[in-house]
């Protein structure tokens, strides 16, 4: 089978050969010379030999100090869909996208995205982690924002594309990963507010270190009880694009007061543990592990879902259900979940001027569940659940 990279190529220097038998026209009419130096700067722009090659690296790229920053890589994947029906979508080098000023998304805020990852294994292999659970997520958000959606199998093709024509940028074993954003945009034009015409399936990727620039660290939570992250009949248990924005206020207060990010309480009652920005939370005492139930107003994890069944195959007594701030008081240990964050322990949550302290460390069961899951992410430890998808 053809790689994506020889593919590219190959329809390069089909159009380039099209091309200058359509130039060759303008011989007698003297415009040929400058005809072919246009198509020629052309091929070069698209497929310079530093695009993608299947066996180059990113060598420039410093892996040991890889943070969650935006560094595009090569190649984006775009789908089109109108009358409900999304065309074949293709490939193209990663750039800028048109959108009309009265578009759905631009006015509406109607836009859906997702976050995955692809890791490298020790034989080269590329590996996703549940992608067929974004793209589930994916359609049930989409129907609660009145957007057609991708199949599961258009999904995961997407995603698997966009991995492996960008190859290179995916970080060395135990360096990091490439972090996968899919987004699904109402990108026809609209006045009055209603769905939009047209929609955008998109996916691009960024190779990515740690979230939290702790790194490994533990976290130190604030507990915001002013702002509220999402209410009951909102659209806070689907990843809505139009549900970040309004926390951002919240994370800047509380990083300007030196915490790693905020931990939010229900609207209703403002005494019920909800969600971190980013992320979901889990609390240890003894033999259970507790998070909040995904009730509408709490996004439905991936990593939380795949930590739950982990947790429980080790024993552990894993409940969803309402948690009450006051319980942090009794916790052994906090952390939190998510495809960003990955597992990530928390040292300290402070709420109402109270600062109150959790374990952390190598022995933490917050540690070995972040060793299980980056074991089978990674493909250090056999999948006997079916989770990873190998990218060929």
């Amino acid at each position: 089978m053809m790689r994506p990279a020889t593919m590219i190529r190959s329809a390069c220097l089909r159009n380039f050969s099209q091309s200058l038998r359509v130039g060759s026209a303008f011989l007698k009419s003297g415009d040929f010379c400058r005809y072919t130096s246009q198509a020629a700067a052309s091929l070069q722009q698209v497929c310079e030999p530093s695009a993608y090659s299947d066996d180059e690296s990113a060598d420039h790229m410093d892996w040991d100090n890889l943070g969650f920053g935006l560094t595009p890589a090569d190649y984006m994947y775009t789908m089109k869909c109108s009358n409900d029906y999304f065309e074949k979508g293709r490939l193209s080098r990663y750039g800028k996208i048109e959108l009309s000023p009265s578009s759905g998304v631009l006015n509406y805020g109607q836009g859906l995205f997702e976050g995955m990852k692809a890791y490298r294994k020790e034989d080269g292999q590329l590996i996703l982690f549940r992608p067929d659970q974004n793209a589930t997520r994916l359609q049930t958000g989409a129907e609660r924002m009145c957007m057609p959606s991708p199949s599961i199998d258009q999904f995961i093709d997407a995603v698997k594309q966009t991995a492996l024509a960008n190859k290179r940028w995916v970080p060395p074993p135990g360096k990091g990963s490439l972090y996968i954003r899919p987004l699904l945009v109402g990108s026809g034009p609209i006045l009055g507010l209603a769905p939009a015409p047209e929609y955008t399936f998109l996916v691009f990727a960024s190779p990515v270190g740690n979230y939290f620039k702790e790194g490994l660290a533990p976290l130190n939570l604030y507990v915001e009880d002013e702002f509220h992250r999402a209410t009951p009949g909102g659209a806070g248990g689907v990843k809505a694009i139009s549900n970040y924005a309004p926390v951002l206020k919240a994370i800047s207060r509380a990083k300007n007061r030196g915490f790693s990010d905020v931990l939010y309480l229900d609207s209703v009652n403002k005494k019920n543990l909800e969600e971190v920005s980013s992320c979901n939370i889990f609390i240890l005492k003894g033999n259970i592990i507790s998070t909040p139930a995904t009730s509408g107003t709490i996004l439905a994890g991936i990593t939380r879902k795949s930590i739950i069944e982990i947790a429980s195959d080790y024993g552990f007594q894993v409940e969803e259900r309402t948690i009450p701030v006051d319980e942090l008081l009794e916790a052994d240990e906090v952390f939190c979940t998510g495809t960003a964050v990955v597992v990530a322990p928390v040292g300290s949550i402070t709420y109402r001027g109270k600062r109150i302290e959790f374990k952390t460390g190598a022995q933490s069961v917050c540690r070995e569940l972040y060793s299980t899951l980056v074991g089978i992410q990674t493909g250090l430890i056999k999948d006997n659940k079916g989770w990873t998808f190998e990218i060929n």
